[in-house]
This record gives C-alpha cells, structure tokens and sequence, in this order.
C-alpha cells in the first residue's frame, strides 16, 4: 500500500452541475456487465462541454489538446463536431503517430530532442505536411538539422510567446516556466532567422496563458485567496492582450504568410478569443471536465470522465477499502493532485492513508450503504492522465454503454 501523509481533497460539486443519485444509479447500470476498476466516459457531458467550448470560442476554431483527451476515438468525435480544428500534441512521437493515423493537422506543443522522430518528420512528405514543430531557441533548429539523417522535407515551424505576468520590474514573475521568448522584439528576431534559414517554415505563434487558463478563480474555502487570483487575472489579461497584439504584428513583419496564431485554455477561451491577434484557441480539458477545473467563475462543465473502484472490505461501520484508486496528476504534489471521491456522496479519505496503491479506505456514511463488489465513482485531478491508468474507456449513453474505445495505453503507446 501506498500511504499519503495528507487526507486528500474533500469531495466537491462542480458548481451547476449537481451530482445525484440518479447518476449513480445510470453509471452502476450501464457498467453491471464489467467488473472494477473501470473508467467511462459519458457521452452526453462529453458533447454538452464540447458546445460549451464552441459557445465561448465565439467563432474562432478550437485546436483539441491530445493530452486531456489520449483517445483517438474521442479526438475523432470532437473534431467531427462544428468549431473544432486540429490537435494540439505533447510529443514528437505521438505527432507522427497522429499524422500516420489521419490526422492532418497536428501542432507539436513542447519542443522535441527526439532525434529519430525528426529523422522520419523530414524524410516523409505526409508527415512534414500534417506537423508543426514548436521552437523557442535557436539551437533547437540545429537540432533537427542534425538530426534529418538525408531528409530533406521543408519543416513547419511554431513560435512559442512566453506569457508569465512580471511585476516589479520583473522581480515576481506568475506564469510557468516556457519560453524564454517574453517581448515582442525577442520572438521577431528568431522568427526573421527562421524565415532565413533553408528547410523551415514558420507557420504559427502560440502563447498558453496557464496561470489563467489553468488556475481556478472561485477556490471553495477561500474568498482572499480568489479574489487575490482573479485581480492577477485581470491584470495579466490585459497586459498579455497587448504584449501578444504587438508580437504578432512584428512577426508577421518578417512572415506575412503566418496561418495561424493560438492561444488559451479551458479556463479563458471566450478572454482569449476576444483578442483580434488571436485566430484559434487551445482546449482540451474542459471536455472531460477534472476535478481540478470545478474552480472558475467564468464557466461550468459537466464531469465526463469518470472512473470506478470496487469495494473489496469493510473494515467498520462507516467505513469501506476500495480496491486501489492511488492515481495523483502531475504537478506540485498535494490534496488537489489527488482524485476524489465523487459517488456515491459524502465519501472522503483516511488521513492516515489517502489514496493507495493497492487499497484506499473511504469514510463517510454512505460506506455503510455499500456492500462488497459495488463500484466507488471517482473523478481525476487532472482530464487526460486518468487513461494513463486505463486501456479501454466504456463511452455511456444514457444507461447503456455504446462502445468501448482503446486510450493511448490501450493502443500500446505511452508517450512520456
């Protein structure tokens, strides 16, 4: 068993979308046939937070991040649907695996070292076609000149715009840790020495705004603190609009023929699709709707991906072990990178052992409610890493499980 010194988050409720015990009782119906654990994802949320996406992006497409969803199924679903374009992937080796699959339109996300990915992106005319490359540093087109093994295929080229907000002349500095290209002047130069240097083509900008899009505003509990997050919010809101605004107009100073430029996140696609500069928005959690994003005041999702633990002992009243659940997201470790406890309601951690590797005990009344082999709904912190954990996602409409569809894992690909 893998023990926690920390008892975990408490369970929650995504504001405006209520559980029920009718949830349950759909879930525990459609999923009678398979044993735990089990993960699903239901359809009908899956396709409400997608509309929801489309509503907000306000007419701008909206590029699916490949790492909040890790289902070819599902990105196929999604990309069907009106006001949906392009992937947006985490790795060199997942981009060719997507573009080898059919996807035609696949932006690398994080620069690569991946040597013999970039050997086969530049000797292969479908893939230097369907995949952008992410660059911040000149040495990372050297690398991939070193690397092309004879391929001589022109590469597409994305530019990434550091977005952290910098107050006091740069001493406090919010925003992750990205590119070290932060004013417009910076990426302009590199952008004129990509447009210079033969094989590349600079195609696109993207900025991620992660300390907006990324962190909840309305944290439970804590009203300073949220009103602290939305003011720094605001603030680098407006200062980011205007950064990105003249960054673009210098880019494509040196590249008129610039596609596309994205930006956002779950938590600020109708901020940044507000912004003139920007012609598409990155999301892709806000389809299965984790835990982690039940925080913002500026929307609502229905949770969509969910997954089960059987109760395997009783140890005393109120009390019942599920079998394993011990799945912490990435991150700073701590309660809200665990998953939590959501039906049947008013579950919660042992704070002596949290969430196991092998067992996970679960107080609360409704333990003894709960008899040996009923499934124990949790949800992730975090939307894509849950099908790290599974091969098969169960896709439920209504109480009836439609289709079972592989995840990247089910696929044999584990990517990072």
């Amino acid at each position: 068993m893998t023990a926690h010194p920390s008892p975990g988050p408490r369970p929650s409720t995504p504001r405006n979308a209520p559980r029920t015990a009718a949830d349950r009782a759909r879930y525990d119906r459609a999923t009678a046939h398979l044993d735990a654990p089990v993960a699903i994802v239901d359809l009908d949320a899956f396709d409400a937070n997608a509309d929801d996406l489309v509503r907000r992006a306000a007419g701008k497409p909206i590029r699916v991040a490949s790492k909040s969803v890790r289902c070819r199924a599902l990105l196929e679903r999604v990309l069907a649907r009106d006001g949906f374009a392009g992937i947006m992937s985490f790795t060199l080796a997942e981009s060719l695996w997507l573009a080898e699959s059919g996807f035609g339109d696949v932006l690398l996300a994080y620069p690569s070292a991946d040597r013999a990915g970039f050997a086969r992106l530049t000797a292969d005319p479908k893939l230097a076609a369907a995949v952008t490359v992410m660059v911040d540093d000149p040495a990372q087109l050297r690398l991939i000149d070193e690397a092309r093994d004879g391929g001589t295929e022109e590469v597409r080229v994305c530019l990434e715009l550091d977005t952290a907000y910098r107050v006091l002349g740069g001493r406090v500095r919010v925003g992750a840790l990205r590119s070290p290209l932060h004013s417009p002047a910076q990426v302009a130069a590199l952008a004129r020495a990509i447009v210079r240097r033969p094989g590349f083509r600079l195609v696109g900008v993207m900025a991620y705004e992660g300390h907006v899009a990324g962190v909840g505003d309305a944290v439970e509990g804590h009203p300073a603190r949220s009103r602290a997050i939305r003011m720094m919010q605001t603030a680098a809101r407006r200062e980011l609009a205007a950064r990105r605004g003249a960054t673009i107009a210098a880019v494509r100073a040196a590249a008129p023929d610039l596609e596309f430029v994205n930006g956002g996140g779950t938590g600020s696609v109708q901020h940044t699709a507000a912004e003139h500069a920007v012609t598409e928005i990155a999301a892709g959690s806000g389809l299965f709707v984790p835990r982690l994003f039940d925080n913002y005041t500026s929307f609502s999702g229905r949770p969509a991906a969910l997954f089960a633990q059987p109760v395997v002992r009783r140890p005393g009243a109120g009390t019942v072990t599920v079998l394993g659940g011990g799945y912490p997201a990435s991150g700073v470790a701590g309660p809200d990178r665990s998953p939590v406890p959501y039906l049947p309601e008013g579950l919660r951690y042992d704070p002596q052992e949290g969430a196991g590797e092998v067992q996970t005990p679960l107080h609360g009344p409704a333990a003894d409610d709960l008899s040996i082999g009923d499934k124990v709904w949790f949800r992730h912190a975090k939307a894509g890493e849950l099908c790290e954990r599974f091969a098969t996602l169960h896709l439920v409409e209504g109480e009836t499980v439609t289709a079972s569809v592989p995840t990247y894992r089910g696929e044999g690909h584990a990517f990072l």
